[in-house]
């Protein structure tokens, strides 16, 4: 408890400077890398990673300094320079994308470890933890770095929110926003330059290898709670600077823990959860609604044997046995018996001597469904020219479905019909 008050009193300034510079790190990778991930280029925010590697180390054999504004500088021209090259080799050979991406990563990556290590014993002092770029030190953050930095994410969001428009309308569709008059070439040029920087700033935080899962997890795991791209957007910046918080609070508490990896693992967590509790796309969720489907199916699949049945016998509400319902059609024994009890517990189903019949609730449930059914096989005979032998399958799935919207716009089609192409009769 001791550890979290002096944490979060931020009274240390070296605190202060981690805590800052990783949430303004992960953050506005974040906002940058939402529109990575919906163009479907979440690779190459790896390739960009791993260049950069060359560019820091060029800039330090020139300068002979770690000054993060230098290494930024020389980060970025190694890194929009691997972007170009995959460009090139994409549209000027038959290599694929990945390829490109897969080549372009190891070769600059290669040169980069090359580099490094031709520094290290070069006897240098001032190379001294030029290393932790390759897997981040955000514990080493000093206040001349989180300048750079802030700097840098301000130029970030800034950029993102002043074209989110064009951005937004590129990342789902190129063709349409080329038909609209933007300038769609240079949109994707400003959105590969906002992911080199965005690289380029947080390899520092988690380094090199990392930085990939830190510009698209936060992206991946915001997909899964909205479809609005803005909300998506503001959601990964809040889940990045949540991982930068609690990354730098577990390095704080224990520190041999490093701060990067942290990062990641937290981002990572996030995610994992989303993808299983997220409302409407979670793995649960979607789980949950499929069985409900499943349940209302055979639910109205039952009662609309027991209204055919009714047909049948010129009798609505004449009891059923289990033995009668499934000669008409078959259900598994244990799903019909869970199914009648449930319709029964609903007030759709009665039971009398050990016999099923409808209550008027639920005969007028099953002859809807039978008669969605029949509009639908007649539109596809009508409208798509589909055999009528034909269009029995696609009637059982599409009657489970319709809305009460389409159920009248169908009607108003149709012009009210009395018959489907089978000649039986269409109950209204």
């Amino acid at each position: 408890m001791d550890t979290f008050i002096e944490f979060f009193s931020f009274r240390d300034p070296s605190i202060v400077s981690v805590v800052i510079g990783a949430i303004l790190l992960t953050a506005s990778s974040a906002v940058v890398g939402t529109f990575t991930f919906l163009r479907k280029k979440a690779l190459v925010g790896d390739a960009v990673a791993h260049s950069v590697l060359p560019g820091i180390c060029l800039a330090f054999i020139l300068s002979g300094t770690k000054n993060p504004l230098i290494l930024i500088i020389g980060a970025f021209i190694t890194g929009w320079l691997s972007l170009v090259i995959i460009d090139a080799i994409t549209q000027r050979s038959k290599l694929k994308e990945d390829t490109a991406i897969a080549l372009v990563l190891s070769v600059f990556f290669g040169i980069g470890i090359l580099m490094l290590t031709n520094i290290q014993h070069s006897g240098n002092a001032a190379q001294t933890g030029l290393d932790s770029f390759l897997f981040g030190k955000a514990a080493a953050l000093v206040g001349t770095d989180l300048i750079v930095f802030s700097v840098v994410a301000v130029i970030l969001i800034l950029t993102v929110t002043l074209f989110f428009k064009e951005l937004k309308i590129i990342a789902f569709d190129a063709n349409y926003a080329k038909a609209l008059g933007l300038p769609v070439k240079a949109i994707d040029l400003l959105l590969t330059t906002l992911t080199v920087l965005a690289v380029v700033t947080g390899i520092q935080a988690v380094g090199v290898v990392l930085m990939a899962a830190m510009l698209i997890t936060p992206a991946a795991a915001a997909r899964f709670w909205t479809n609005d791209v803005k909300k998506m957007t503001f959601i990964a910046a809040i889940m990045g600077a949540i991982s930068g918080l609690a990354g730098a609070y577990v390095s704080f508490i224990a520190p041999s823990m490093p701060t990067g990896p942290w990062i990641v693992m937290i981002i990572s967590a996030i995610a994992l959860s989303s993808f299983f509790i997220a409302p409407k796309r979670g793995i649960f969720s979607r789980y949950f609604s499929q069985r409900k489907l499943q349940i209302q199916i055979m639910d109205e699949n039952l009662l609309k044997a027991l209204f055919h049945l009714g047909e049948t016998d010129e009798e609505m509400f004449k009891g059923r046995t289990e033995s009668e319902i499934i000669e008409k059609r078959y259900f598994p024994k244990k799903r019909l018996t869970a199914s009648l009890k449930r319709l029964r517990r609903q007030g759709f189903l009665e039971k009398t001597h050990g016999n099923w019949l409808f209550t008027e609730a639920g005969k007028r449930k099953g002859q809807r469904v039978v008669k969605l059914h029949r509009l639908w096989e007649l539109y596809l005979s009508t409208y798509v020219r589909i055999a009528p032998d034909h269009v029995h399958e696609d009637a059982e799935t599409i009657e489970h479905i319709i809305t009460p919207e389409l159920e009248a716009e169908l009607e108003r089609m149709l012009e009210y019909p009395e018959m489907d192409p089978h000649e039986e009769r269409i109950p209204y």
